[in-house]
């Protein structure tokens, strides 16, 4: 299997960012977005996979995050900007499209793509994502709903509220963040205090080995690449939730292209049910919900995510 590949800085749409390339150069183009707290290095499992398959692997640390520039102001992390990082680097590795892979943020940022750079998306897979309408009120009324105003949403609002209180404590950052998953049948009785993330980190004081998804020597790489890059990267793509609902307004939600959704039933933030939207949404979409699983799917269940994503790929996009 290919190892994890070693990071390549690639200029486009006004910074560089630090992309990890896997696969032939010929082969089909898949660009894998990762999430929040993550990094391109969410994807360890997969790259080597998807690579020795015959795919073009592209792994992107997105902006704010790991290796990649990391402008301070929130005006910087737009959806539109999000996007045309995307975009600008496929036009950089002189690719016309490619079939965009995201999970978590990352899924966020492909589903719009694939509203706002239709002709660059050949299909699209949402991992725990789910493609979803625009909602009638800002996505921080939701969120105050399902969780007061502790949701860590609504706290990431304020300026370096997180940060300070994460940077310092990377390590325990991870080790509380990557824990395991409450069963999936335990989990409506958990809201709202489950939400409250920052509050519930302030108190946290370590758990054991066997009670983490992610194990401590892939923990360390992240904590390295934060101690290095700072937090207010990822956290200002939260404060511009409201400002991308307000983008959105008038754009046509409905894609053609080939989607495929992987759910995981024990996300507390992405719940299969979730994707009950994509049907109404999505011409040509297949879906997957995986077992015991929660919000760190390409870590929990790799084997089984790669068989997914390859089976769907195989048939719709062959290497």
């Amino acid at each position: 299997m290919t190892d994890f590949p070693a990071p390549t800085r690639i200029k486009t749409n006004g910074i560089e960012l630090s992309v990890h390339l896997a696969g032939p150069e010929d082969g089909q183009p898949l660009l894998l977005a990762h999430g929040w707290p993550e990094l391109a290095y969410s994807w360890k499992n997969q790259i080597g996979v998807l690579a020795d398959a015959g795919y073009r692997v592209i792994v992107p640390d997105l902006r704010g995050f790991g290796g990649s520039d990391c402008p301070t102001d929130k005006a910087s992390y737009t959806m539109d900007t999000l996007v045309a990082d995307l975009t600008g680097l496929l036009d950089a590795l002189g690719h016309e499209t490619a079939v965009f892979v995201g999970h978590d943020w990352g899924g966020i940022i492909i589903w719009h793509a694939a509203m706002l750079a239709k002709a660059r998306v050949a299909g699209a897979i949402g991992v725990n994502t789910p493609h979803l309408p625009r909602g009638s009120e800002p996505p921080t009324h939701a969120f105050r709903e399902m969780g007061g105003d502790d949701h860590y949403i609504l706290r990431f609002q304020e300026p370096g509220y997180a940060e300070q209180i994460f940077t310092g404590r990377e390590d325990d950052f991870f080790a509380f963040m990557m824990g395991k998953p409450p069963a999936a049948d335990r989990l409506d009785g958990l809201y709202p205090h489950i939400t409250h993330i920052p509050k519930m980190f302030e108190r946290f004081t370590g758990r054991d080995e066997a009670d983490i998804v992610v194990g401590p020597e892939d923990r360390d790489y992240y904590a390295d690449a934060y101690r290095k890059s700072g937090f207010y990267g990822g956290i200002n793509l939260y404060r511009n939730f409201d400002a991308n609902w307000e983008r959105m307004g008038g754009v046509d939600h409905r894609l053609a292209m080939p989607c495929l959704m992987v759910s995981a039933d024990a996300d507390f933030m992405l719940p299969p049910k979730l994707a009950g939207w994509m049907p109404a949404l999505c011409k040509d979409v297949e879906f997957n919900v995986i077992e015991g699983c929660g919000h760190w799917t390409m870590w929990e269940h790799p084997e089984q995510l790669n068989a997914i994503m390859l089976d769907w790929l195989q048939r719709r996009f062959p290497a």
